[in-house]
C-alpha cells in the first residue's frame, strides 16, 4: 500500500464516522461534511490504487 491509499482510506473512515454521528444527533451540517470527507477519501484512495497499478504494470 502506498501513502495515498492509506490516507484515503483513513479519510473515508473519518468521514463515515462524521456522517453517522451527524445523522444520529440530527446535525445535518456534520452529516454533510462527513459525506464530503468520505468522498474525498475515496478519490484519494482511488488515486493511490491507480498509482500502484501503474507501478505494478511497469
Amino acid at each position: 500500500m502506498n501513502k495515498d491509499q492509506v490516507k484515503g482510506r483513513a479519510e473515508e473512515a473519518k468521514g463515515q464516522v462524521k456522517q453517522v454521528t451527524g445523522k444520529a444527533i440530527g446535525n445535518r451540517e456534520l452529516e454533510h461534511k462527513g459525506r464530503i470527507q468520505k468522498a474525498v477519501g475515496k478519490v484519494q484512495a482511488g488515486y493511490g490504487d491507480l498509482k500502484k497499478d501503474i507501478k505494478d504494470a511497469s
